[in-house]
């Protein structure tokens, strides 16, 4: 499969599944992990959206920065997806590809699509049955969002697309899940 380049000053979907849909998180401290290595790595080539790791997927939004190269910012992922899987092969004595394939990527063309990406991003630990309050869920970017504390998250603007914070909590809270069919994956 032919992959297209990430270009500098975009907004992009980015996600991936285990390989043979297997779980990529085996244990709570392996999200963690997966979330150092992705401020390690991301944060200086993409502002980073919204974000929910699943046991066997994850999801990324993101904005690339610009003056970037398209081979910088595709080698930060490769950077961050090699770290992460060679970490879990040595830890759990595995060997093979952690995750399905390379990265996939969906470009972002408007803003309603964003917001929207957005919203599905966070309501998918209820998707797939993980929660029954999606803003529960441990390892989504809502509840960073929501917070006061310093985070590498663009937060700032996350909330400006939803015009306030309170508007953010009410649109996340009046949505259910079967309203955003068309950003499964699945």
């Amino acid at each position: 499969m032919k992959y297209e380049p990430l270009l500098e000053d975009t907004y992009y979907h980015i996600y991936n599944r285990g390989n043979n849909k297997e779980d990529l998180f085996i244990e709570e401290r392996n999200y963690n992990y997966f979330l150092q290595l992705m401020k390690k790595h991301i944060t200086s080539v993409c502002s980073v959206l919204s974000y929910c790791l699943l046991k066997n997927h994850f999801h990324f939004v993101v904005k690339t920065k610009e003056n970037i190269k398209s081979k910088e910012i595709s080698q930060a992922f490769s950077n961050l997806f090699n770290a992460y899987s060679k970490s879990i092969n040595k830890k759990y004595n595995r060997t093979g590809s952690l995750f399905q394939d390379r990265f996939s990527r969906k470009k972002i063309e408007d803003e309603t699509y964003l917001k929207n990406l957005i919203l599905y991003v966070h309501l998918n630990p209820v998707h797939h049955g993980f929660v029954a309050d999606f803003s529960q869920y441990k390892y989504s970017s809502y509840q960073v969002v929501l917070s006061n504390k310093s985070t590498k998250l663009n937060r700032i603007y996350v909330l400006s697309l939803f015009e306030s914070r309170l508007n953010f909590i009410k649109t996340h809270s009046s949505h259910k899940t079967n309203n955003l069919e068309e950003y499964y994956l699945e």
